[in-house]
C-alpha cells in the first residue's frame, strides 16, 4: 500500500499533488521518507499542512477496517464476485468462478496447457456480462514468450462465432488484449509498482502473469543461502502487489506456475516437511509452501495420457478437492461430460502431479 500513488488520494488537493510531483515525490512512501524540513522545502506551506499531508498518507497505508457486508458489496459490484471459466462444472464447485478480487495460480508441466487456460480466460474477459464475460481490457504479462495472437483469434472465433464472425470484430477484441513482454526480475517487479495507473487507464479487467515461476528460477537458485532470502524476498513483493491491486480494483488476478522435483534434502531445505511416502522424490509445484500461502485458489493442470488432462482444485476458500477431465480443442480448453470426482488432497504446495514419462523434470 505504500506505493499508493499521491494522486489517487482524494483527499490531497491536486495543488499539493503538482507540486511533490515536480519533486519526483509520486507514492506515500515518498512522502513518508522525507523529514518534515523537507517536505516543507517542497510543499512551500506550512507545518499544519504537513502534518495533514503526512496523516493522509498514513492511513492510505494503513486503511481503516471494513465490515464484511461492505467487502462481499465491493466485489460483487458488476458481474458479482465470481469471474466465470466456462468449464461448468469448475465453474460450480467454485460457486461461480474464478474469484474477483484475488489471487488464483494455474500449475502444471510444460505443455499441459496453462498458456491455453489464460487465452481462453483473455478471451472469456472481453465479452458482455450476459456472455458471462467482464466487458473489459486485459492485461496479458508474458515471461516465457508463449502468448500467440494466432490462437487468440482462434479460440475467440471458435468459441463465439456470432460474436467474432467478421476481421473486424476479432481485431476490436484482440486490441483489448495488452501483451507485456518481461525478460527479468527487475522489469517485472517495476512493471508491478506502476500496474495501478495501468489499470485506471487503460480499464483493465483481467490480469494474467504467465509464468510467475520463469524468471525466479532463473535468475534465482532454490539452494539455501542468500540467494534464497533474496528470491523468497521478490516472490512476496510481487504477491504483495498482485494481492494489492486484485483487492483495491475487485479484478481476478491470474498466474501461472511451473513444476519441480522435490527430494528429502531439497525440502529439508526449502524449510518443508516432506512427507514419508515422498521419500524417495515427487513432483509438485514450484516455489514452494512459502509462495504458495499467497495464492488464494490453486488449480493443477496434469497429465492422464496423450490426450487427456486433469485439472485439479489444489486449494480454494470455497471449494473441495475436486478434479475434472479435458482435452484442448480449438475453442480452448473443454471438460470431459464425466463431471466432477473428488479426490484425497493433501497440503497444495507438496500436492503430487503426474507428468508424461518422456517429460524431464525441472
Amino acid at each position: 500500500m505504500s506505493s499508493k500513488k499521491l494522486r489517487r488520494i482524494r483527499s490531497l488537493s491536486t495543488e499539493i499533488t503538482e507540486r511533490l510531483a515536480k519533486n519526483n515525490v509520486n507514492t506515500c512512501k515518498d512522502v513518508l521518507s522525507l523529514s518534515d524540513l523537507e517536505l516543507l522545502k517542497i510543499t512551500g506551506f506550512g507545518i499544519f499542512t504537513v502534518y495533514q499531508l503526512r496523516q493522509e498518507c498514513s492511513l492510505a497505508c494503513a486503511p481503516h477496517c471494513i465490515t464484511g457486508l461492505e467487502l462481499f458489496e465491493k466485489r460483487n459490484q458488476g458481474n458479482g464476485p465470481f469471474f466465470p471459466t466456462s468449464l461448468h462444472d469448475l465453474d460450480n464447485v467454485l460457486h461461480g468462478g474464478v474469484p474477483m478480487g484475488t489471487v488464483t495460480e494455474i500449475a502444471g508441466p510444460s505443455g499441459c496447457g496453462k498458456t491455453q487456460f489464460c487465452i481462453m480466460l483473455s478471451v472469456q474477459a472481453t465479452l458482455p456480462r450476459h456472455r458471462g464475460g467482464l466487458d473489459g481490457n486485459v492485461l496479458f504479462i508474458d515471461t516465457e514468450s508463449a502468448f500467440s495472437a494466432e490462437r487468440l483469434l482462434e479460440v475467440a472465433q471458435s468459441k463465439c462465432p456470432d460474436l467474432h464472425s467478421t476481421e473486424e470484430e476479432l481485431c476490436n477484441m484482440a486490441q483489448r488484449v495488452l501483451v507485456d513482454n518481461h525478460q527479468t526480475c527487475s522489469s517485472l517487479l517495476k512493471k508491478l509498482e506502476t500496474l495501478e495507473e495501468e489499470v485506471i487507464t487503460h480499464k483493465i479487467r483481467l490480469i494474467i502473469v504467465d509464468s510467475i515461476a520463469s524468471l525466479v528460477r532463473k535468475e534465482f537458485s532454490s539452494s539455501a543461502g542468500s540467494n534464497l532470502i533474496h528470491r523468497t524476498n521478490f516472490l512476496s513483493r510481487q504477491a504483495a502487489l498482485l494481492k494489492n491491486i486484485a483487492e483495491l480494483f475487485s479484478i481476478p488476478v491470474i498466474v501461472t506456475n511451473q513444476i519441480t522435483t522435490r527430494f528429502g534434502r531439497q525440502a529439508a531445505e526449502q524449510d518443508e516437511e516432506l512427507p514419508t511416502e515422498f521419500s524417495e522424490g515427487y513432483v509438485t509445484v514450484a516455489l514452494g509452501n512459502t509462495w504458495s500461502h499467497n495464492v488464494n485458489t490453486r488449480l493443477i493442470l496434469q497429465y492422464l495420457n496423450d490426450d487427456k488432462r486433469q485439472v485439479m482444485v489444489a486449494k480454494s476458500p470455497v471449494a473441495p478437492f475436486t478434479a475434472f477431465n479435458y482435452t484442448i480443442q480449438k475453442d480452448g480448453i473443454i471438460q470431459d461430460a464425466e463431471g466432477a470426482a473428488v479426490y484425497a488432497g493433501t497440503d497444495p504446495g507438496v500436492q503430487q502431479i503426474s507428468v508424461r514419462s518422456s517429460l524431464p523434470f525441472h
